[in-house]
């Protein structure tokens, strides 16, 4: 009798970058004057502190600042797709992702987008690789 089939491993590609459950990105707080920042950081990009700077999950909801349509990738990379900075309100984040789930011409600014998280490669063990995207919201996305 063979063993049961289980999911396909996953980790983030790179440590310290996301939490997998429930799925959020994970950035640093600075205590010292309140600024939160992603990609986590070692120091404080508003008030330079290098001590007491905590990991915090950011929030799930944004919604696009700026966007470009991308035309030309590399080899393997499916074209186009936007590439938007994306506002995470209730950590006054900005960052940049992909966004999906709409045809490029139907991105606007300041629509809102729910942070997912998708295949990003696979690693030498078949460890499958997470990286983050945002999907249009479902009422945009209709």
């Amino acid at each position: 009798m063979s063993p049961p089939q289980t999911a396909a491993r996953a980790r983030p590609f790179r440590d310290g970058l996301l939490r997998l459950d429930p799925p959020r990105l994970l950035g640093s707080h600075c205590p010292a004057c309140g600024t939160t920042a992603f990609p986590s950081r070692t120091f404080c990009p508003r008030c330079r502190a290098g001590d007491g700077l905590v990991e915090t999950e950011l929030g799930v909801e944004g919604r696009v600042h700026s966007f470009t349509v991308v035309r030309q990738a590399p080899p393997g990379v499916e074209v186009p797709y936007v590439l938007a900075q994306v506002d995470l309100p209730a950590d006054d984040v900005r960052l940049m992702a992909r966004v999906v789930g709409v045809a490029p011409e139907e991105v606007v600014l300041d629509m809102p987008v729910t942070l997912e998280l998708a295949p990003f490669g696979t690693a030498e063990d078949g460890t499958v690789l997470l990286g983050h995207r945002f999907t249009a919201a479902a009422e945009v996305a209709r």
